[in-house]
């Protein structure tokens, strides 16, 4: 069974690269542009995985991803925080719930263990 990652990022060409990756890789992906669609897409989609920007118009991601934990409960959802601001927010981003912080611009040799990591793949 193939699994579903929610791209959780408010700029397009970010976004677009980070999603080719990841199909190529054979993952589904689907996408949010802000908190609250990312929000809105957990409740819908039920996604495996999240990489959720920290900067982002209307909810920001360290709201979003406390939400999220509200919404999906039990279950547990790794959330991969990502951020242009650096490791200074690697705190604030695991007491939000993330899972881990990666900075940007993504370095896909350090995502794909921590996709195989949480993913079991």
């Amino acid at each position: 069974m193939e699994k579903l990652i929610l791209i959780v990022e408010d700029y397009d060409d970010s976004r677009e690269v980070l999603k080719y990756l990841l199909e190529s890789c054979g993952y589904f992906v689907i996408e949010a542009t802000d908190g609250i669609e990312a929000v809105d897409k957990v409740r819908q989609f039920h996604p495996d995985l999240i990489l959720m920007d920290i900067s982002l118009p209307v909810v920001d991601g360290l709201t979003a991803t406390r939400a999220i934990r509200e919404v999906v409960g039990g279950r547990n959802v790794p959330i991969i925080a990502v951020t242009a601001f650096g490791s200074d927010y690697k705190r604030q981003a695991t007491e939000a719930g993330c899972n881990e912080l990666l900075n940007k611009p993504l370095d896909y040799r350090i995502l794909k263990p921590m996709l195989r990591q949480y993913l079991d793949c």
